[in-house]
């Protein structure tokens, strides 16, 4: 099985705020991400700690929508988010370095996500589980990608 926590960085060209500004507007990760097609907020959320939103993801499998919980909002230097409050943690860390920003896209299965799969899907929860992991380690280095051009190319927030 492939590990069950992956992180990949890329060198942008932006400040770390202006990058914090992208990737943390939940509602542009379609924009990026290969599987997750959209995000939208609760009412009333602003992408602090303690928020949550849904994201819709479509593989050619299937379709489907998880709940998450924002449990790092620092600007300019992490975004992250908790699958179920729980389930499988994903975020991204800024640091300042001479060309702009590195930015780390994470991602780590849990123990209580783990325990849902195997308790969800039985059998096959360890196929599941491995499905799942070798999307987040094929997803990551495409959505950095992603990121990187929109930014490079000012399509950030207030056009930076």
């Amino acid at each position: 099985m492939s590990s069950l926590t992956h992180a990949e960085s890329v060198t942008v060209s932006a400040t770390p705020e202006d990058l914090y500004d992208l990737v943390s507007d939940v509602t542009r990760t379609g924009e990026w991400s290969p599987i997750c097609t959209g995000c939208w907020w609760d009412e009333g959320a602003t992408g602090q700690v303690g928020d949550w939103f849904t994201g819709r993801n479509e593989t050619p499998d299937r379709t489907w929508e998880t709940r998450s919980e924002v449990v790092a909002a620092d600007r300019g230097r992490e975004f992250a988010w908790l699958v179920g409050g729980a389930y499988v943690r994903w975020g991204f860390t800024l640091d300042p370095v001479e060309d702009g920003t590195r930015l780390t896209e994470s991602w780590e299965f849990l123990p209580a996500g783990l325990e849902m799969f195997r308790e969800k899907h039985g059998d096959r929860a360890e196929h599941e589980i491995e499905v799942r992991t070798r999307a987040a380690h094929s997803g990551i280095p495409v959505t950095l990608g992603r990121i990187k051009a929109i930014a490079e190319a000012g399509d950030g927030p207030d056009g930076a």
